[in-house]
């Protein structure tokens, strides 16, 4: 590859090369991260997904979630596992960051353990199978740990019936289900506003449950950050 060919490609005056000659070029020039995204985006390819694996929390993501008090809030990564809770959120979901094995994932909860439903509306369970059957086989092809995620798939694929049915739909999603309904064994429905924000590279998110429209759905989220785990006398 000549240097006239590398001026060329960086003026976008070149022939576009594949992802595979672009990262090769990448390495041979000792790019940095950024310098690499801004090469591939030069050529026109999207620039490769970089993901940290770790299930540590940064400390600036845990004073984030700290500072949310009057929320329900969760970090995840992509495989749904729950890395951190505030209170409320444990008070809601109860505490998902003890899991292990297995269970540890998101995924895999759902189609194993009936308990995992019961705060979603009976009516929201179809659709909110589907889309976690989807948002699994993009992890499959595009995520964090594609061979864990391929071993949920496969183990989920012995094991559940449903899941089965819904992997068969070959369906692909990324974002947050927009389920805007949650159940509390004493509260009721609440209505929510899911919002989910990023970590730079992607490997984390923090889900931020704000309430829903009207000052019931309000209220009842300040009431369980009082009641906490629990029960109302009746």
């Amino acid at each position: 590859m000549s240097t006239d060919y590398l001026a060329r490609l960086e003026q976008q005056r070149a022939p576009r090369p594949s992802t595979h000659i672009a990262a090769s070029l990448a390495r041979a020039l000792r790019l940095s991260t950024d310098e690499r995204d801004h090469l591939f985006a030069l050529i026109g390819h999207n620039a490769p997904r970089t993901f940290d694996t770790s299930d540590h929390v940064p400390p600036s993501l845990l004073q984030v979630l700290d500072g949310l008090s009057n929320v329900p809030c969760l970090v995840q990564n992509d495989l749904l596992d729950t890395l951190a809770m505030n209170s409320l959120a444990k008070a809601l979901f109860g505490d998902e960051t003890s899991f292990t094995g297995p269970s540890k994932s998101g995924f895999h909860r759902w189609f194993t353990d009936p308990e995992e439903r019961r705060i979603y509306p009976a009516d929201a369970h179809e659709r909110h199978g589907q889309y976690l059957a989807a948002r699994l086989r993009m992890a499959t092809q595009d995520g964090s740990d594609t061979r864990r995620a391929r071993d949920i798939a496969a183990e989920l694929s012995e094991s559940s019936a449903e899941f089965r049915r819904m992997w068969d739909l070959h369906h692909v999603a990324q974002t947050y289900d927009e389920c805007d309904t949650l159940l509390h064994p004493e509260l009721g429905s609440i209505a929510i506003d899911a919002q989910v924000l990023f970590t730079e590279k992607g490997s984390h998110r923090l889900v931020i449950l704000n309430p829903g429209a009207g000052a019931e759905n309000r209220s009842k989220l300040d009431l369980l950050r009082v009641i906490g785990h629990q029960r109302l006398s009746r």
